[in-house]
This record gives structure tokens, C-alpha cells and sequence, in this order.
């Protein structure tokens, strides 16, 4: 369903390791799950089928939730689409009147048809508007970062985010075209990118980093996972599910750190997700993954833009939530 900005191939649309995800999500009649990237509904339809429950899908973007209403009307009574990000899942769960969930999937990155418009401008493939906005009814675009931003700033932003080496000398050529002519194009971006990058042995475009970074710095997607992984863990059942795939180190490293912690395997505690010096919290989390599960070679034939895909997993156990800091980022 979805994967990093790149070219597409046969079963583009396809959602990424869907054994794997409803095997560690193990859907049970009567109860209720979410779909957190409700993307095209690959995940939560497959959930609907497997058992005789219920889903809420969620997703920041509302032309997500404009397809979604045939599968609502499909699966009527058992399937609901809200409009919004990870983070306002506990109000969206309150306006539904639901007080705990059994299973919550996470499939990050961006979806087939976010990738698929040339108007989002999130691909290189084609040539539209640079917007990169997940949720294109405000916010800035990537446009206003790669026009605005200073240079030393842009090639922190590439390096970080993009983990690309050569953000110095990229974000200097930005620099330099912009000077000249704003950059509003995703085919502009994409050219000065590749006038100064050699292409890489593999394959793989010289842009790819570059436009992945932007992705992330516009619709703060490792912020968005954290109060996500967070409002997951304030909202399961003890024995609830929690499954993440993750597209990139980034993202993936997110996940480990948070579930580490959760699990009890981070003696020391973690930088991102502090807790108090006096005493270790009991674990809140059973890790059902020890190492990401990967995708088969098979299905990374049949669908490349799983090729990078990795899977995690763990069970919610009974002790409170460990961090607070969820509830007091939502009451400011």
C-alpha cells in the first residue's frame, strides 16, 4: 500500500506484507481494530474478511476518506473512515464512543495514489507541483522549503531525513537554481538534483533521498509516528496488537527505540521517550518480533515497492501507560 517515493511496477496497489501483518494483528470476531494509514483500505478489507469484526480506518489525507465510502457502504456497520493523524486517535475513538481498541496496524509512508497524482508532486516520475503535503488543505509545501530555506538548514534537512551524503552539495545547487528561477516543479527539483549526483550503481534515482527528506520534513512523519506509537499504547486492550511496517531506517529506528523501551530491553531508557529517574516502569509491551520481518522475494517480485518494507510487532500487556507526555502534547 504503500513505500518511498520511486517507481512503481506490477501490484503497486497491492498492500504490503498482508499475511504477515494479519498473522501478527490475529483478527478475532467481536472485536475492533484500526487501520491507522487507511491508504486505499487494502489492510482493514483484509481484516473485515478475516474475522466477523470491526475497523475504524484513519488517514490524514481526505481524498483517502472520499474512496473509502464504498468500502464503508460494503461492509456496512462494521467499517468506519475518519479524517486525521495518528495522534488524534484517541478524540476520533471518543466521538465514536470507543474506549479501548484489540489491534492497531501502521503502514507508513506514502499511498499507491499519493504517489500515482502528478498534482500531489510527491513522485519524480512525473512532473507536477512540488506539494508533498499529505493533507493538501494547509501547511507548507515542499516548494516553500527548498525556496526558503538557507542553505545550511536545506543540507541539514537532506542529511537528516534523506540520510543522503551529498546534502551539502545538493542543497548548494538548490541554492544556486533558485537564485535564478523559483523551484516549484517536481521535474525541476529532480534534475538539479541529478546534474549533481553521479546515478548510483543500483539503480535507484539520485532524486529519491532528496524528495524522501522533503516528504518527512513537510508532514513531520517521524513526529507523527511517535504520538501515534504513543496513542496506540494508551488505547489497546491488554493483548491487543500493535504491527508497524516501516519503509526506511528512519521510521523503522522509531519503532525499535519505542518498542525497546516498552518492552522492557532498554535498561538505560531512551532520549526520545523519557521516564522517570527514580524507577523503571513495568514493560507495556510483549515484542512478537524479536528482528523486523522482511517481505519474501516473491512478493517483492510481484510488488517492488515492498522491497523495503520491514515489520515489527508487539502485545499489549496490562500495565498504564508508560509516557505521559502523549496526553499533555494533546491538552496544549
Amino acid at each position: 500500500m504503500t513505500a518511498p517515493t520511486g517507481p512503481t511496477g506490477p501490484g503497486a496497489h497491492a498492500p504490503v506484507m498482508l499475511a504477515e501483518v494479519l498473522d501478527a494483528l490475529a483478527p478475532r470476531a467481536g472485536c475492533l481494530y484500526v487501520d491507522a494509514t487507511f491508504g486505499v483500505g487494502g489492510y482493514a478489507t483484509a481484516v473485515l474478511e478475516a474475522a466477523a469484526c470491526r475497523v475504524l480506518g484513519i488517514d490524514r489525507d481526505p481524498e483517502a476518506n472520499r474512496r473509502a465510502q464504498t468500502l464503508v457502504g460494503r461492509y456496512a456497520g462494521r467499517l468506519a473512515v475518519a479524517h486525521g493523524r495518528f495522534a488524534d486517535l484517541p478524540e476520533i475513538a471518543a466521538a465514536r464512543e470507543i474506549g479501548a481498541i484489540d489491534g492497531i496496524a501502521f503502514d507508513l509512508g506514502v499511498s499507491s495514489p499519493q504517489l500515482d497524482t502528478p498534482e500531489r508532486g510527491f513522485s519524480f516520475r512525473f512532473d507536477g507541483p512540488l506539494d508533498m503535503r499529505m493533507d493538501s488543505s494547509g501547511g507548507a509545501t515542499a516548494a516553500d522549503a527548498v525556496n526558503r530555506l538557507p542553505e545550511e538548514d536545506l543540507a541539514d534537512l537532506i542529511w537528516r531525513f534523506g540520510e543522503e551524503r551529498f546534502a551539502r552539495r545538493i542543497a548548494r545547487a538548490i541554492v544556486r537554481a533558485r537564485s535564478a528561477l523559483p523551484i516549484e516543479r517536481t521535474r525541476q527539483l529532480a534534475d538539479i538534483v541529478r546534474s549533481v549526483l553521479p546515478r548510483a550503481a543500483d539503480g535507484i534515482d539520485p532524486a529519491t533521498r532528496t524528495f524522501q527528506a522533503l516528504r518527512i520534513q513537510v508532514n513531520d512523519e517521524l513526529g507523527e509516528l511517535e504520538r501515534g506509537l504513543l496513542a496506540a499504547e494508551a488505547m489497546l486492550v491488554p493483548g491487543g496488537r500493535l504491527v508497524v511496517v516501516a519503509f526506511h531506517s528512519l521510521e523503522d529506528r522509531v519503532v525499535k527505540s519505542f518498542l525497546r523501551h516498552r518492552s522492557g530491553g532498554d535498561p538505560h531508557g531512551s532520549r526520545h521517550l523519557p521516564t522517570p529517574a527514580h524507577r523503571e516502569p513495568p514493560a507495556t509491551f510483549r515484542l512478537l518480533t524479536r528482528r523486523p520481518l522482511r517481505p519474501s522475494s516473491r512478493e517483492v517480485a510481484t510488488n517492488p515497492r515492498a522491497r523495503s518494507a520491514r515489520l515489527r510487532a508487539a502485545e499489549r500487556l496490562a500495565a498504564p501507560p508508560t509516557d505521559t507526555a502523549h496526553a499533555k502534547r494533546r491538552a496544549a
